[in-house]
């Protein structure tokens, strides 16, 4: 049987060096590269092709959603398995939207990881039971609460209290592109200002501080 192969993408040696010794463990694994930034991950990708990419979401330069964004337009087949301390419904969002096979916590039990890394590399969809419970709580609200991933990083900017026009620097859009989300999701909350969209968003769980 022939191994899966292995890029693990994470900005922290540490992290890389844990999971690297880990999955050698394995017989049906075969580690064949790190990378410890997005843009490594993308170049590593092309030249590696590997069978599942292991993928952090904040690393420096290109984060861990450009990373996917930028491989599946070169190989819309890539397995790409997001490994994560993050799992707000923005991050979420945006991995899965950007083509992510599955979305892990990094406090997953090693055998359940294994268990998943074989899942992607057969192109099954993985994902940890807390986001998959997040994700459904998404599909089940009204169509007029289901913001979109741009959305809800707009408001978590908001909650975090920056300005429309740091908000704009941050996410490289333009200050009236942040006026019209924002109006977008005051409709969509059934609000009429920046408090009561960030009140609602944090009583219904869609943003988090």
């Amino acid at each position: 049987m022939s191994s899966i192969r292995i890029l693990i993408t994470d900005d922290h040696p540490v992290v890389r060096e844990g999971l690297a010794g880990m999955l050698a463990a394995q017989p049906d694994f075969e580690v064949v590269g790190e990378a410890a930034d997005g843009e490594s991950a993308v170049a590593l990708h092309q030249t590696l092709s590997p069978d599942v990419t292991l993928m952090d979401l904040r690393m420096p330069g290109l984060d861990g959603v450009g990373a996917i964004e930028a491989i599946k337009a070169r190989r819309p087949s890539a397995n790409i398995l997001v490994l994560t301390t993050y799992d707000s419904d923005a991050d979420i969002l945006r991995a899965i939207e950007a083509g992510a096979t599955g979305y892990l916590l990094k406090d997953t039990p090693r055998e359940e990881l294994f268990r998943a890394i074989r899942a992607a590399a057969a192109g099954e969809s993985v994902l940890a039971p807390t986001v998959a419970a997040r994700i459904m709580t998404q599909m089940r609200a009204p169509p007029e609460e289901n913001l979109s991933a741009r959305e809800i990083e707009v408001l978590q900017l908001v909650a975090k209290g920056h300005s429309n026009k740091e908000i704009g620097k941050a996410l490289h859009i333009s200050t009236a592109t942040v006026k019209t989300h924002l109006i977008h999701i005051y409709n969509k909350l059934g609000v009429d200002d920046r408090t009561a969209a960030v009140t609602t968003a944090l009583e219904k769980g869609i943003i988090s501080l």
